[in-house]
């Protein structure tokens, strides 16, 4: 499965395809790096979003999971660049709960593509707080993220980070 790493604000990034599609990013540096057009699109959108010049990405995602986890991902890939959306606003259009939400949002195998960070936890007063995140270095790569996304488009939401 051919591999390309590259250097961002919240770490090292190894991103994998297979099939001409993208399967899974983690955290950390890949041992074996090789190049296709899938990969190296990829790594140019990446860029672009952490320098603030994208906010959508158009590369193909074809990540492995349940049929309960493919939709919730593909819930978490309608919420738009700078927006955010509880657990339960989530299990409300995927099925389940908000806890089988999290469960599949920490199962993600593409974070970032499929913005798993956007998923916030209600504060039960009509706002969100941080809730939790599974990549990079936790809370403070998901914080990293919507400020991110937060300082080119505004949020209109109470949110507490």
């Amino acid at each position: 499965m051919p591999q390309l790493s590259l250097h961002t604000p919240v770490g090292d990034l190894t991103v994998s395809e297979e099939d001409g599609a993208i399967v899974a990013i983690d955290w950390g540096w890949g041992r074996d790096q090789g190049s296709s057009p899938t990969l190296l699109k990829a790594r140019r959108q990446l860029h672009e979003y952490f320098d603030g010049q994208r906010t959508e990405f158009d590369v193909p995602l074809s990540p492995t999971g349940s049929a309960y986890r493919q939709r919730v991902w593909r819930c978490l890939s309608d919420i738009p660049y700078g927006g955010v959306r509880s657990y339960r606003e989530i299990a409300v259009v995927a099925g389940g709960s908000a806890r089988s939400v999290g469960g599949a949002n920490g199962h993600n195998p593409i974070p970032i593509l499929i913005p798993c960070h956007r998923v916030l936890a209600s504060n039960g007063a009509g706002g969100y707080t941080i809730g939790g995140y599974s990549g990079g270095d936790g809370i403070d790569t998901k914080r990293y993220l919507l400020r991110l996304e937060a300082a080119s488009v505004p949020l209109s939401l109470t949110v507490t980070l």
